[in-house]
């Protein structure tokens, strides 16, 4: 019941689950006791998933890897919505809330290790086309590391949520460089959040900072708030010369909402600079182009608005917008040949998407998708629709992906133009193959080991990860 069983249990299952509500609904009375929940799992689970968890016609549900995320929030929803696009049913018409809450405590209680302890990082992974050999280059001292740039081969800058701005210089931690921008901090998941070197860094200087920023109270739930993009240099680990190169007028700031931020940058060839912004709850305005949620933009280095941008002539629109109906995007990275920019972005429950992002194109949210809202329910029953953009590729289930990163070096020489992308929900390192600008095959690398938020090929080509919950760093070099 709760993960996957085969397709030819599947009818079965759909049969099992209407006798059940039926049967619910014809013997229960108001203010009967809940059955405790190891009886809730043996009237439920225990048939597919084996009395004491040990797997049977569908898998086991003792296990160090959780396929479907392994925090008690994604088990619950697996069980609670089910899993778009797979067989998995949704149990919440037939188990109350607090019963689906208890059940997740109960399994859970029964792990051999605790769902969200650390994994032991492996030393080597066996690819299909390499033996990788993985090294812990940051290994304490973080706290939510969000992105990395490279200085050089020796040096990163990192970037910490919560407002903090480091260098790393062979696994040794900076202290925080004074005088960064304080970020707003009232959601979790906001903070301080992606950098960006100027392709002329060595002789500028520059460095690009996205951050969740309010004029108000940092930690005000209710304060005006939206995305800033600054440019500032660092001179004796102290920040200077900030310029503020995008910025939201007052009355355009969200006062409500949630999450869903965005906030990625990449620079192209031409010195433009394109960075993103989440629908932040506020759905609707994703189609609106006065409205700056759910987009892409694209300015010059300093800030000035290119030309040639889609909407820069059109009246009200924000000439700043590059894109549009993007709902979170959370990955950016330019193909070394073609130079098209792909783009990875959350979905709902279901729908994350892989798309390449060309001036002026409507991406769809939530006029088309392929996820369901949080509640079980749908924004939509398309998936396509003429004028908008179809992905791709789409993950269903979601999978949080997140960050992107071609391969273009010589170390990973067999890996070339192929994507890296990593994953939050469900902590996966993956491998791309793409042809003719369409998807052909994925291979995963890594599994498990924490939510992966950056990923960046380092000057030598060796490939660095960044890791949420473990905070760590990790670097990936093929064995010879």
């Amino acid at each position: 019941m709760i993960v996957l069983g085969t397709k030819s249990f599947f009818n079965e299952m759909l049969k099992y689950r209407i006798f059940v509500i039926a049967a619910i609904l014809l013997f229960s009375t108001p203010g009967t006791t809940q059955i405790t929940a190891e009886k809730t799992y043996q009237t439920y689970c225990a048939g597919c998933h084996g009395k004491n968890l040990e797997g049977g016609l569908a898998t086991p549900l003792v296990k160090t890897t959780w396929l479907y995320g392994r925090e008690p929030g994604y088990i619950k929803r697996s069980i609670t919505h089910g899993l778009p696009g797979t067989e998995m049913l949704a149990w919440k018409n037939v188990l109350s809330s607090d019963e689906i809450s208890d059940l997740v405590d109960y399994i859970i209680e029964l792990q051999d290790m605790p769902v969200t302890a650390d994994r032991e990082i492996p030393t080597k992974i066996v690819s299909e086309l390499y033996t990788i050999d993985v090294e812990q280059v940051v290994p304490e001292g973080l706290e939510y590391p969000w992105a990395i740039e490279f200085i050089d081969n020796e040096t990163m800058l990192i970037s910490e949520i919560d407002g903090r701005l480091r260098f790393c210089k062979k696994g040794k931690l900076s202290e925080p460089i004074s005088g960064t921008p304080q970020p707003y901090r009232a959601y979790g998941n906001g903070g301080l959040m992606d950098i960006a070197l100027d392709p002329e860094f060595k002789n500028n200087g520059w460095v690009y900072l996205a951050f969740h920023y309010s004029s108000g109270d940092p930690y005000d739930k209710n304060a005006p708030r939206t995305i800033n993009i600054v440019r500032g240099k660092v001179e004796n680990n102290k920040w200077v010369n900030e310029e503020t190169i995008f910025e939201v007028p007052e009355d355009l700031r969200i006062q409500q909402g949630s999450g869903r931020q965005g906030s990625r940058m990449v620079i192209d060839g031409d010195k433009k600079l394109y960075f993103t912004i989440g629908d932040m709850g506020y759905e609707d305005q994703c189609q609106e182009l006065s409205s700056i949620l759910g987009k892409s933009f694209r300015i010059n280095l300093d800030g000035s608005i290119p030309k040639d941008n889609p909407f820069v002539n059109e009246p009200g629109a924000i000439p700043q917008i590059f894109t549009l109906g993007n709902r979170n995007i959370q990955g950016i990275s330019i193909h070394p040949v073609s130079k098209k920019i792909y783009a990875t972005e959350h979905g709902p429950m279901g729908g994350d998407e892989l798309n390449i992002l060309e001036s002026g194109n409507n991406y769809g949210w939530p006029k088309v998708s392929f996820g369901i809202g949080y509640d079980g329910a749908k924004y939509t029953d398309l998936t396509e629709m003429e004028g908008m953009i179809n992905p791709v590729k789409q993950w269903t289930p979601s999978i949080a992906i997140c960050p992107i990163e071609f391969s273009a070096g010589s170390m990973f020489h067999k890996w070339e133009n192929n994507l890296i992308a990593g994953a939050l929900a469900y902590e996966e390192l993956n491998r791309l193959v793409l042809k003719d600008d369409k998807f052909v095959s994925t291979e995963q690398l890594l599994k498990g080991y924490g939510r992966v938020r950056d990923v960046k090929f380092a000057p030598d080509g060796s490939l660095y990860v960044v890791l949420n919950r473990p905070d760590k760093i990790l670097r990936l070099t093929p064995v010879e």
